[in-house]
């Protein structure tokens, strides 16, 4: 009679990674998966994400397979919970054929209501699960789901203040995983080159997240009216929606400026970088960190758990950032942030002592990290 053997680890073995809806959820995802290509190329993973076009959209340029579930997120009406529990046993039934067929060896949630059935299901079939955790405070999804993993990623510190006692013990201080390219960032010179923006220069970054943010722009502009901007140039990362808005605001300006409405090359963006004005998504706080970039944050006004907030005083405690409240008016937004760009525009050492205790805070190495917690838990 001849023996079952063991798997071996060199065998191809599949990770699932659940998630998606936005990039914050699926980037760090994206970046655990190519560590875990580099670290073990024989792995295979799976993505089970939303039916949102963004998904697909940055898996497809990842080259990273994909399976999207009919999950929709909740909407607290009767009629928008009963379409809910209705795509959540959609989406169970297909989870359940894509581990009867691919036999995962871990499940990696992403956090979010995307992530809610597999890493449930994988709870139950005792298969390895961890979460990404990447804000301070954990969302609704994963203080559910944490009951049903042995390992929950963190970023800060500070979310340990906001997780049971039962908990405590799976959390791991890995950072928030971040792109490749951004480790090891280019040349300053030459990314401003790309850009085409001047070398003698200093450049300030407005950003916003992938789609840009209507009130930070909006409040740019204003302040930049009546701030002295000599020896600087911007580079504005609008969005698409806004983008010819913003050029046209620009026009009225005696101020160089460089308009974008989209990039997915953010290393050339964070090498020009002396300093930004930014939201704190918790995937822009582990990028700027690990860049060593000075921030202005004006957190994501619009969250119930305003958890965007909580990013970035923790940035803030850490001397890496200034916090400016949005207060959702462009006139407020400008009177506030007008003081704050003429103090930090012509004052290299505070910004250079930002830079240095962004870096201080900073886990380049998460995506690494998260990649050999899934591995070790398949041991």
């Amino acid at each position: 009679m001849i023996e079952e053997e063991e798997p071996a680890m060199d065998q191809a073995r599949t990770i699932i990674f659940a998630g998606g809806g936005t990039g914050g959820h699926l980037y760090p995802g994206v970046s655990v998966a190519q560590a875990l290509r580099e670290k073990q190329p024989q792995i295979k993973v799976l993505f089970l994400c939303t039916q949102r076009e963004i998904d697909s959209v940055i898996l497809k340029a990842a080259d990273l397979p994909f399976i999207a579930q009919p999950i929709i997120p909740p909407v607290r009406t009767i009629g928008g919970l009963l379409k809910f529990w209705e795509s959540w046993r959609l989406t169970k039934d297909l989870v359940k054929h894509v581990f009867r067929d691919h036999q995962p060896a871990a499940v990696l949630g992403l956090g979010g209501y995307a992530a809610g059935v597999a890493v449930k299901l994988a709870g139950q079939k005792k298969i390895p699960a961890a979460l990404v955790n990447p804000d301070v405070l954990p969302g609704k999804a994963n203080q559910y789901l944490m009951r049903y993993v042995q390992a929950v990623c963190c970023q800060f510190e500070q979310t340990r203040q906001h997780v049971s006692s039962s908990q405590q013990s799976k959390l791991h201080m890995t950072g928030c995983p971040i792109r490749a390219s951004l480790r090891n960032l280019p040349g300053r010179e030459q990314a401003l080159d790309r850009l085409e923006l001047s070398r003698r220069l200093n450049t300030l970054v407005v950003a916003g997240g992938s789609q840009g943010a209507q009130t930070i722009s909006q409040a740019v502009l204003q302040a930049l009216k009546e701030v002295r901007m000599q020896g600087w140039q911007v580079l504005h990362l609008s969005g698409r929606d806004h983008a010819e808005e913003v050029r046209a605001g620009y026009r009225e300006l005696d101020v160089p400026a460089r308009v974008i409405d989209f990039t997915p090359d953010m290393a050339d963006i964070y090498a020009a970088a002396d300093l930004m004005i930014n939201r704190s998504g918790a995937s822009g706080c582990a990028e700027i960190t690990a860049c060593g970039v000075p921030a202005i944050l004006m957190p994501y006004p619009f969250h119930k758990d305003m958890h965007q907030r909580a990013n970035a005083r923790a940035l803030a405690e850490a001397g890496a950032a200034i916090v400016l409240d949005d207060a959702r008016d462009r006139r407020a937004n400008a009177a506030a942030l007008k003081p704050l760009l003429e103090s930090l525009l012509h004052d290299a050492d505070r910004r250079q002592q930002m830079a240095d205790h962004a870096r201080r805070i900073a886990k380049p190495e998460a995506a690494q990290q998260v990649a050999q917690l899934l591995i070790d838990m398949m041991k």
